[in-house]
């Protein structure tokens, strides 16, 4: 039985049929689906080593399954090649540098094919930003000045750690300041949790920037 499984989700037969044929011979097993639905399906229920997504599906689009793969924290950790024939309709909803996942043009080659799987699967190893909980907001104004509130709970950035301290646990021993040692370590826990996502939202907010800037040239 065959170690890895490769997904090709494309609507045109040929198009699976043919990168099939191009792959080397291996220890893998090509699994096909014709539209974003069944795709997903797949993605869901194997354990894949790889998704090549076509970007305009059928039933549900390459573009949605995407958003689904990127919101699942181990789903997005699989190497990702995405296709399509004109590549501003990506770009359109992705912005480049494509970071995390390797674009494809058709008509492609063989060359081409093994080529976007090696970058696919080098970025898919790439370090990548805590996804932001649900319900989490966020103001991102300047780097001295920045509170996140997360589930109910405003943590402040290092600049402000005196005036957010928790009390002492009642259980736990109080150091000299009248804070446990227990709550200081979890406040600096959270504090460099937030201080993460406030980078991943600063960078996406980057994106979006870069993106809108190049919509008015």
């Amino acid at each position: 039985m065959a170690s890895n499984k490769i997904l090709v989700i494309d609507d045109t037969t040929v198009v699976r049929v043919k990168v099939r044929e191009m792959l080397p011979p291996g220890n893998f097993e090509v699994l096909e689906a014709k539209d974003g639905l069944e795709g997903l399906n797949f993605i869901l229920q194997e354990k894949l080593s790889l998704i090549m997504l076509d970007f305009l599906l059928p039933k549900m689009s390459g573009w949605e399954v995407f958003q689904k793969v990127q919101a699942d924290p181990e789903l997005r950790k699989i190497p990702l090649v995405i296709m399509s024939g004109r590549k501003e309709e990506v770009t359109e909803k992705i912005t480049e540098p494509f970071e995390y996942f390797e674009f494809l043009g058709k008509p492609f080659d063989q060359k081409q094919l093994i080529g976007a799987i090696k970058l696919a699967m080098a970025k898919a190893k790439q370090p990548r930003p805590e996804l932001v909980a649900v319900g989490a907001t966020s103001a991102v104004k300047n780097s001295t000045a920045t509170t996140v509130s997360v589930a109910n709970i405003t943590v402040a950035t290092p600049s402000a750690v005196n005036t957010a301290m928790p009390t002492a646990a009642s259980n736990a021993t109080p150091s000299s300041g009248g804070v446990s040692d227990t709550d200081i370590n979890a406040l600096n826990e959270k504090i460099v949790k937030m201080q993460a996502e406030i980078d991943g939202l600063k960078k996406q907010l980057t994106q979006v920037v870069t993106f809108i800037k190049q919509k008015i040239k």
